[in-house]
């Protein structure tokens, strides 16, 4: 579950299914397949090809060959979150994106992790050895058409998407789990669910993200407030009061309105605290629950 880059296409058709219950994985995992190998044949093998030199050959083949490319002019595009529909139209966004390149990658025998890189997924080959002899890795935006990134462009891409503030660390360039992936994938979807108002689908996704982390008791406020615009009274007040009860008591009270989410597809900001809002809510949702009993 936590081998990074580690069949990462079962669980994201999976995740597709919310938007289509009836889709076939198979086809699309022997695309996949047919994709790797095919790609295979691109890259030179061998212990003393350097790695960027795979990377590019693999490159050139993904977007060159086949035509994958970041959907600028329709970020918003639901579609392009769904793999079975970024394959077939061969566009998406970051996330998407990298997961057809590292399920491709892990086919023809090419060491590609995810980076969890804040605001903008991204890639990283396993090691490489720069010209002075160091060890470090190969960083690829997969959005960008596979384009190589330096540790400054990095720097400068965090200051996009996070804002001047941002301290950058190389610790933000470390490899994601396929357990990371798949909750990105699940948060930026229900983000892009809120914003067009299909709370229905929403829900079941925040449902998706606690089953695949118990812990994450912001979800669980969020699906209680989904339930509450929903006019589900019972189940937003248990998932509220249940997320009163686990929220830690020295938290500082703020405000958060589900609504009102980022325009980043992949903005991983938390909300502030909102312990008193939520009371209040819980409050009113017990007056009426009481009153249909």
């Amino acid at each position: 579950m936590n081998a990074p880059g580690d069949e990462l296409a079962p669980a994201a058709l999976a995740i597709a299914r919310v938007e289509y219950p009836s889709l076939d994985p198979k086809p699309y995992i022997k695309r996949l397949d047919r994709m790797g190998e095919q790609a295979a044949t691109r890259i030179a093998k061998g212990a003393d090809v350097p790695p960027e030199q795979s990377v590019k050959a693999f490159n050139e083949y993904l977007y060159d060959e086949l035509g994958f490319t970041g959907n600028r002019e329709r970020y918003d595009d639901p579609r392009n979150s769904f793999l079975n529909e970024v394959l077939d139209r061969r566009t998406g966004i970051p996330i998407s994106l990298a997961v057809i390149y590292l399920e491709v990658a892990r086919r023809a025998g090419l060491l590609v992790d995810g980076v969890n890189f804040p605001g903008h997924f991204l890639l990283r080959a396993r090691e490489a050895v720069t010209s002075d002899g160091v060890m470090d890795a190969i960083i690829i935006d997969p959005f960008h058409g596979g384009a190589l990134l330096s540790e400054i462009d990095c720097r400068q891409l965090l200051r996009e998407h996070v804002g001047d503030e941002a301290a950058f660390d190389r610790s933000l360039l470390s490899p994601a789990t396929r357990h990371d992936i798949v909750v990105r994938m699940l948060v930026n979807l229900k983000r892009l669910y809120v914003r067009m108002r299909s709370f229905p689908q929403a829900r079941f996704i925040s449902s998706l993200l606690l089953a695949a982390d118990p812990s994450a008791i912001s979800e669980l406020r969020d699906r209680g407030l989904l339930a509450y615009h929903l006019q589900d009274f019972a189940a937003a007040l248990h998932d509220l009061e249940e997320y009163l009860r686990l929220v830690p008591k020295s938290a500082e009270p703020g405000e958060h309105d589900l609504l009102a989410e980022h325009d980043d597809e992949d903005d991983d900001a938390e909300p502030s605290d909102d312990a008193t809002e939520i009371w209040e809510h819980v409050k009113t949702l017990r007056k009426r629950v009481a009153s249909f009993n």
